[in-house]
């Protein structure tokens, strides 16, 4: 640990956070502290001093150049803060100090705060109840995005940055999201979203006292525009249409009076809830569902040759098409060997039938569902990181922080090719997971939208 002139006992403090990022000059922008030669001379000179004593040479952590670095700057700047603070002319003095530990991202540091005689010297600095910079918070929050547990975090802060973070404050740090989450579930949506696709993952959550097998019900829309957006995430005691039910209210009171069409799973009573909710919108099984389902009876070898069979039932031209297609699977081999596949297709007939009736550009993008498999994958490898989850919130945190951190990491990810000066076919940065992707095709399909349901989309899209 870096010590910094200490003088008294150690502070116990409310366990506020301050921020470590440099301000902004108006019309400037942000910077690192720029250090004179003759410090970087003299910091280099103890480094080499350091290695060729066999001493280690640490950057972080605990007595690390870093860290003492940042003790000595923030005991001089608290140092000119109660100068600046006595220079008023008030009938006023020092009065010692007090030591204070101080966790940041170089490791912990140890200052001691001053203090006046008339108790009015607040630091902005190190602010009153501070303990850690706000790059703590930030990587806490980055690796409990990430999945990883409570426990974890703690340990990996202690071996990386030599800092000690009670599980009780990673809880804090983490549940500092959760208005902000709050408001993100529940914000105003658009009025119409020609396509909602709900599906739902099961998660282990701590309910009273045992752990229980949860759905968490998830919506994703694609608005006027093809973008797509996460409309929800709901946790329920198990999937079913009556918890589905509330979901879709909450949706509707939210300012979704319209949808086209919803994608779904042959989840019984869901497709009655889905038409109470939005009286003109078409249930649709999702494709991709009924062919997952029925490759589920064929071993790994046999998966691709039954996904190859299945093809013609869901790109026939017609529903006549689709039932010979159908029945010419059934007496195939593989049909023969695997007859459970084509009994899921004829036990979900009358909810695949729709699809046959939509032209092709409303196919595409119905069928085309690969971002909502990849969102749906990604989600899944979140949940599976953790045995269990202590709350239903605690499940839907964790989910929206992995959808936040994802995106900013592809973000980065993109913004680092685009400024290396990569031509497009030369960049392989992966796109936006869901939250702002463009669905490819949309326009022709918009078309097609207001062709077979007239007037239900608004004239500025169009």
């Amino acid at each position: 640990m870096t010590t910094v002139e200490i003088d008294s006992a150690q502070f116990n403090d409310g366990g506020e956070v301050i921020s470590a990022r440099p301000a902004v000059a108006a019309g400037g922008r942000a910077g690192g502290l720029v250090l004179p030669d003759e410090v970087m001379a003299d910091l280099a000179g103890q480094l080499v001093a350091r290695a060729r004593a066999g001493e280690p040479v640490a950057l972080t952590g605990r007595d690390g150049l870093l860290s003492g670095l940042i003790g000595q700057v923030l005991q001089a700047g608290l140092a000119l803060e109660l100068d600046d603070h006595l220079a008023g002319g008030e009938l006023n003095g020092r009065n010692g100090f007090r030591a204070k530990m101080l966790s940041t991202e170089a490791g912990p540091v140890t200052v001691s705060v001053p203090r006046d005689r008339a108790g009015t010297f607040d630091p902005v600095l190190i602010p009153k109840g501070a303990r850690r910079t706000s790059g703590i918070s930030d990587q806490v929050i980055s690796l409990y995005a990430g999945g990883m547990s409570v426990r974890d975090i703690a340990r990996h802060c202690q071996r990386t940055m030599g800092i000690e973070i009670s599980h009780d404050t990673i809880s804090r740090i983490t549940d500092g999201v959760l208005e902000e989450m709050r408001a993100w579930q529940s914000r105003p949506l658009e009025a119409i979203y020609p396509i909602v696709y709900i599906d739902a993952l099961v998660a282990k959550v701590k309910d009273g006292g045992a752990v229980r097998n949860k759905a968490v019900n998830i919506a994703v829309g694609i608005d006027c525009e093809g973008v797509r957006h996460v409309l929800g995430i709901w946790v329920a005691p198990a999937e079913g249409a009556k918890a589905w039910a509330q979901a879709l209210a909450q949706m509707r009171n939210r300012g979704l009076e319209d949808v086209l069409i919803v994608c779904c799973d042959g989840l019984g009573g869901l497709g009655e809830e889905i038409t109470a909710t939005w009286p003109g919108a078409t249930v649709q099984t999702c494709t991709v569902h009924l062919i997952r389902a029925a490759a589920r009876y064929a071993s790994y070898g046999d998966r691709k040759g039954l996904c190859q069979g299945m093809r013609p039932i869901y790109t026939a031209v017609d529903m006549d098409a689709a039932e010979a297609a159908l029945l010419e699977f059934a007496d195939s081999p593989l049909g023969r060997k695997y007859p459970a596949a084509a009994g899921v297709w004829e036990r979900a007939w009358d909810r695949f039938t729709p699809f046959l009736e939509f032209e092709p550009p409303i196919r595409k993008v119905i069928y085309t569902t690969n971002a909502i498999e990849s969102f749906n994958r990604q989600m899944r490898k979140i949940i599976k990181t953790r045995g269990h989850f202590p709350a239903d919130d605690a499940l839907v945190k964790l989910l929206w922080l992995g959808i936040v951190d994802i995106e900013d990491k592809r973000a980065e990810a993109r913004a680092a090719e685009a400024a290396s000066g990569k031509r497009h076919d030369q960049r392989n940065a992966p796109g936006f997971l869901i939250e702002g992707s463009v669905t490819q095709s949309w326009r022709e399909a918009l078309t097609a939208f207001d062709k077979r349901w007239p007037g239900r989309i608004p004239d500025w899209a169009l």
